[in-house]
């Protein structure tokens, strides 16, 4: 079964659901004889959904296996789970930095990171906000930056005097991190906004202001399209390119595209639990599964270097 590590889970509400899409077939590895074992899992919360589903149908076919699953931020799953000892995978919807390898390597974890989709971070306003559809990269940064823009018509003159209400990530997140390095390059995100780690917190509170702006990952847009609207953004003076699967899956979704991982400790494949779990993720983040939850699912050839990743060091381990 699912259970928590905290903050957000499959057993708390408030949190993304998880879909019940197309069902897959556990791999012959897993399915040829009974699993047990924990497999503890915390990190980023965009990446948190497709965890979730897979995790649920990795239990539904294992009772035995027990996956505690918490959304914490990428940064925060680093910092006080993963390399902390306290997990043995760690979501992550950027990057791992040097400062956070070396603590992990002071804790004897050594991360290994796979890829497991591709996002199109989304920018999101309020059914309502009829005056904006498309905003450029120096619009985004004149909004987000540190002293940015307070009111609509700091943006643009022709735009509301209102003052612009903002939701986002906390500094805990990958999604700001990633955020802040594609829109506001050298500059400082700011800090007077509503931050939180729960993405549905962020939906519901531009839902119901008018002039509210936010941004998450792309799966949760998908299952919220009816209650926030996602504006186009247009990068270097080029065209208006909306968020989609198309999209980033092509790579016209400049800046705001990009790869979705997951890190494990190599230590803990030594452990039959988590070294299927961490094969059945794998096998799975080609198909159908990964586009439901609302990511745009991977190439075989970059499926395949994950698989021979994943044996290369499974046989360092057993």
């Amino acid at each position: 079964m699912l259970r928590s590590l905290g903050v957000c889970t499959a057993a708390v509400g408030g949190c993304l659901g998880s879909p019940r899409g197309k069902q897959t077939g556990t791999t012959d590895a897993v399915s040829s004889s009974r699993l047990s074992g924990t497999v503890r899992i915390a990190g980023s919360s965009t990446v948190y959904p497709l965890t979730l589903e897979l995790g649920n149908r990795f239990t539904e076919a294992h009772p035995g296996v027990d996956v505690s699953l918490s959304s914490t931020g990428t940064g925060d799953g680093f910092a006080n789970f993963f390399c902390a000892g306290r997990t043995d995978l760690n979501d992550a919807s950027r990057a791992i930095r040097d400062d956070e390898r070396a603590a992990c390597a002071a804790a004897g974890v050594e991360p290994l990171r796979f890829q497991v989709a591709t996002d199109a971070l989304t920018v999101v306003v309020n059914e309502g906000a009829d005056w904006v559809s498309c905003v450029t990269l120096s619009e985004l940064a004149s909004v987000w930056r540190e002293g940015g823009a307070d009111r609509w018509r700091d943006v643009r003159p022709a735009w509301p005097d209102e003052p612009i209400e903002l939701h986002g990530p906390t500094s805990a997140s990958g999604t700001l991190d990633y955020f802040s390095e594609a829109v506001l390059g050298d500059r400082s995100h700011r800090t007077d906004y509503a931050g939180t780690e729960q993405d549905e917190t962020v939906v519901e509170a531009v839902r119901r202001s008018r002039y509210a702006m936010g941004y998450f990952g792309f799966a949760y847009y998908v299952r919220n399209r009816d209650a926030v609207r996602a504006l186009a953004t247009a990068a270097g003076g080029g065209a208006c390119v909306r968020p989609s699967f198309e999209s980033a899956r092509t790579g016209r979704y400049v800046p705001l595209s990009r790869p979705l991982y997951v890190y494990v400790d190599r230590a803990a494949l030594s452990r039959r639990v988590v070294r299927e779990f961490v094969a059945y993720y794998l096998d799975h983040v080609t198909g159908d599964v990964v586009r439901d939850v609302g990511y745009v699912p991977l190439s075989e050839r970059t499926a395949r270097r994950n698989r021979e990743r994943l044996r290369s060091a499974v046989s360092e381990v057993v």
